[in-house]
């Protein structure tokens, strides 16, 4: 065998080993874990579902391991963080305790901390029927509708008073049945505004509410007219009271100026007084008046 090919041959197998050995070793660099995956931190997770209004005790959460680029925002590596702080998101099992899913601590137990601030939460009765044969459960949306007689207006009226209103509450329960059942509460908590209270309260005490069930992922608000009792037997709707006619205005008196008082006539002055001569004659004493001569030019 011809010894350069022999020598080209050699030289050929350890440049393969070479090249095969740089890109094996870059390859693996790649796969292998980074050096900050390798850390890991603490972080609080739940020993058991925790529903909402639950106060977080020891027994009910427990340390877990996680990796540091991985531990989520508002989650808690010290235990004490959350102890005696009440839920006010279900919590599942395992799942790491955020601080969104928890009130502050001191806040309060049950249906308080689950209030949001500047809200206020207003319990109705209500029957089967009002309360939709028990399919209103806590967290869907409802309209409530008031029915009455107005003050003036022809029979009674139902008219929608509040729109996409949140269920706290069915009774004394806070969350819907696990398997999808109704509920069955003579009074449901709504979520409402201070304004919107006001409104509700005086609609429970006035007149009849009645509950709308509505899909919880519409939010429009739709503007009704009402409905009044004597369109439902012959289509007819009221025509609104006319307002009595305002008084005619009586007329603007614009106070005249007073005419100007009257120019001063000029008056002549008086002529002077005409020059007197005073003669004496021994004991006689005599007056004689010159008369005033006007000089011409």
């Amino acid at each position: 065998m011809d010894r350069r090919f022999l020598t080209v041959l050699g030289v050929s197998l350890v440049f393969a080993l070479v090249v095969s050995s740089v890109f094996y070793q870059m390859t693996s660099r790649g796969a292998g874990p980074k050096p900050a995956d390798l850390s890991s931190k603490d972080i609080v997770v739940a020993t058991r579902p925790l529903a909402v209004g639950t106060l977080v005790k020891p027994a009910d959460v427990k340390l877990g391991k996680i990796g540091t680029e991985s531990f989520p925002k508002g989650a808690f590596s010290k235990v004490e963080d959350v102890l005696d702080r009440p839920v006010v998101n279900n919590i599942l099992l395992d799942e790491p305790i955020l601080e969104g899913r928890l009130a502050a601590k001191g806040s309060g137990l049950g249906l308080a901390p689950t209030i949001p601030v500047g809200m206020r939460a207003v319990s109705v009765r209500v029957n089967d029927v009002a309360g939709v044969a028990g399919f209103v459960l806590p967290g869907m949306h409802v309209d409530v509708l008031v029915t009455g007689r107005p003050p003036t207006g022809e029979g009674d009226e139902t008219s929608t008073c509040l729109q996409n209103i949140l269920v706290l509450s069915a009774g004394q329960t806070m969350q819907p049945d696990a398997r999808g059942q109704a509920i069955q509460a003579p009074t449901v908590t709504l979520l409402v505004d201070p304004e919107q209270a006001e409104t509700l309260t005086l609609a429970g005490s006035d007149g009849k509410i009645q509950l709308v069930l509505r899909n919880s992922s519409d939010s429009t608000i739709e503007k009704t007219p009402g409905r009044f009792v004597t369109e439902l037997y012959n289509g007819h709707r009221p025509e609104p009271p006319k307002a009595e006619a305002a008084p005619r205005p009586r007329p603007k008196v614009v106070a005249q100026a007073a005419p100007p008082p009257p120019a001063p006539v000029a008056v002549a002055p008086p002529p002077p007084p005409p020059d007197q001569v005073v003669v004496i004659r021994g004991t006689q004493r005599t007056v004689e008046v010159v008369p005033n001569t006007v000089k011409n030019n």
